[in-house]
């Protein structure tokens, strides 16, 4: 690391012993600032479970203070508009706070240096932290904790950190779950959470033999950074570890989130926001940064690499797992690829508003969303609402990188890949980090960092349009 950057990271060091309150000696040790591998704790398990207890309310009080400044969390749901499986209410309006004395019409027409200089970029824009950015690792919301407790006696919940957003802000659970193959059935979950104990008499007779056996290895627990045997864990007992199903509940998302294995240094490591795999039969890259280019690549590259940590030294000594490719992992790619959109009947076959159903306000933000709000030269509607490539943004032009937040230092996001906007409504909160927390907030994210100078009107049909799809 360069001298200057590695000065920059240093004070890191020490600052969750000091929200903590506890002696140092006692705390658990946070990896050092400028570490390619995850070093070993060098206290027995019990201090630092003891320590990280310990330490636990302090920094979800840090984290709470963080988002109730950046954003309101307060439970407002658009009347009538629910998710796909009607479990949940859409969230309505702008969450993100502005500076004091902005309005998002005077913001919209200042440049980005004058937003730079000026720092009146919101900072619900900017990277969202890691709960515990210094130990980063994968948190699930409390109802799916539960959900497996119960199902299989399997432990998701951390002894360190809990999940940090408020329910009503994340997907319905469980998600409903549509099939490629019998688009006639509708909803195939029955409105359960596929597990181990339950999904062969969900899907018996609905699936293939392969598709079965996919789904099986899918829902089977393999060790995980923060969930397995060792010594490094945070979970109480030795846990059998995670499954590909914990994060994508349903084959969709349940807002769970870790942090991105293609960074170093740990504190620059952005925090990514479990992804649908609703559609993933016309994905063609996989992963915010990889780009890796089949789903059969991306189990495998997670597998091997104690999952999201993209550290094989460290995950070789839980147990690793080696799927076999041909027997395996292709059996896992059968069945994840008749994973299907939830239906969108006001859309016809190119992906556009059929006039006939769709109302007014719809079919304006559906001329904004292909014309002046420019969404579709990347959300091609005619090939689900992708463009299978990488983007960057440089939102680095509107505020100074380098300024910690809960301990994330951040660096430019760089290029990030364009994900599909059919079944938006299901799938808060927004962009890979998850610091956008409603439709609304994206809107207005882009009309600024792409200088569009949208309306209010304008902006409220582009929502308007974007719960059609």
């Amino acid at each position: 690391m360069m001298p200057a950057l590695a000065r920059l990271f240093t004070p890191l060091i020490s600052l969750s012993c000091l929200v903590a309150a506890v002696p140092c000696s006692l705390a658990a040790d946070p990896p050092p600032p400028d570490t390619t591998y995850r070093p070993l704790p060098t206290l027995p398990f019990s201090a630092v479970k003891s320590a990280d207890e310990a330490q636990k309310p302090a920094v979800m009080q840090r984290q709470a203070a963080l988002l109730n400044q950046r954003y309101d969390l307060a439970n407002r749901p658009m009347a009538g508009v629910m998710m796909s499986g009607g479990r949940r209410a859409v969230q309505d309006g702008v969450r993100v706070r502005l500076s004091p004395g902005q309005s998002w019409e005077g913001l919209g027409r200042l440049t980005p240096a004058e937003v730079r200089e000026r720092n009146l970029l919101p900072d619900g824009f900017k990277p969202l932290p890691h709960v515990k950015q210094a130990t980063g690792g994968q948190v699930f919301p409390t109802r799916q904790i539960d959900e497996i407790a119960r199902l299989e006696q399997r432990d998701l919940r951390r002894f360190d950190v809990d999940f940090d957003l408020p329910d009503h802000l994340t997907p319905e659970f469980p998600s409903p779950i549509f099939l490629t193959t019998h688009p006639e059935l509708g909803d195939v979950s029955r409105g359960q959470v596929l597990a181990l104990t339950n999904y062969y008499d969900i899907l018996l007779g609905i699936v293939t033999p392969v598709q079965m056996e996919g789904m099986r290895l899918l829902l089977t627990p393999f060790p995980q950074e923060e969930f397995n045997q060792t010594e490094d864990r945070k979970v109480a007992a030795p846990s059998r570890g995670v499954t590909c199903m914990d994060c994508h509940v349903n084959f969709n998302t349940n807002a769970a989130f870790h942090l991105t294995p293609d960074l170093r240094p740990q504190a620059a490591r952005f925090r990514l926001d479990s992804t649908s795999l609703r559609g993933l039969f016309n994905q063609q890259i996989h992963g915010s940064k990889r780009s890796l280019r089949s789903v059969e690549d991306f189990t495998e590259f997670e597998q091997r690499t104690a999952y999201f940590n993209g550290d094989h030294v460290s995950a070789a000594r839980k147990g690793v797992n080696l799927p076999d490719r041909a027997s395996q992992v292709a059996m896992m790619a059968q069945m994840q690829n008749i994973i299907d959109f939830p239906p969108a009947p006001k859309l016809d076959a190119a992906g556009r508003l059929d006039p006939a159903h769709a109302t007014q306000k719809e079919l304006a933000g559906e001329k904004l969303f292909t014309g002046k709000a420019r969404c579709a030269e990347c959300h091609v509607p005619a090939t689900a609402f992708m463009d299978q490539q990488m983007h960057d943004l440089k939102l680095e032009r509107f505020y100074r990188t380098g300024v910690a937040a809960n301990d994330l230092v951040p660096v430019p996001d760089g290029p990030i890949k364009t994900f599909t906007l059919r079944g938006i409504k299901d799938t808060p909160p927004y962009l890979h980090d998850g610091r956008l927390l409603t439709l609304a907030d994206t809107v207005e994210f882009f009309n600024l960092v792409l200088g569009l100078k949208l309306s209010q009107p304008e902006k409220e049909a582009l929502v308007s349009y974007m719960l059609t799809l």
